[in-house]
């Protein structure tokens, strides 16, 4: 799939190689910056089993949609090892920041 360039300049790479070799990508092309990674539970729970993610943001929106993923289930750690740092309450969503112990 060819990139995705967004306004402002944000340009989104798509690549099939695994999660380890699109991090290894992410780290050449961000240098000293942070890397953000977005997706779903699956995604999100591969990076979690790498132990690679620092900080964990997450948006609830009360939406019944049928099934779903448990976050924080099936990793390859007892249990996870963050804690809620910032929760921000709207009317549309509940925003939860989680950080690395």
């Amino acid at each position: 799939r060819e990139a995705w360039v967004r306004p402002g300049g944000t340009t989104f790479y798509f690549i099939n190689d695994g999660p380890e070799r699109a991090l290894e990508l992410a780290r050449e092309s961000a240098g000293s910056r942070d890397i953000r990674i977005a997706g779903g539970a699956d995604v999100i729970q591969q990076y979690l089993t790498m132990g690679v993610i620092e900080e964990l943001e997450i948006a609830l929106s009360p939406v019944l949609l049928g099934g779903g993923r448990r976050l924080f289930e099936n990793l390859r750690e007892p249990g996870p090892r963050f804690r809620i740092d910032k929760v921000l309450d709207g009317p549309a969503a509940t925003h939860l920041r989680y950080v690395r112990l």
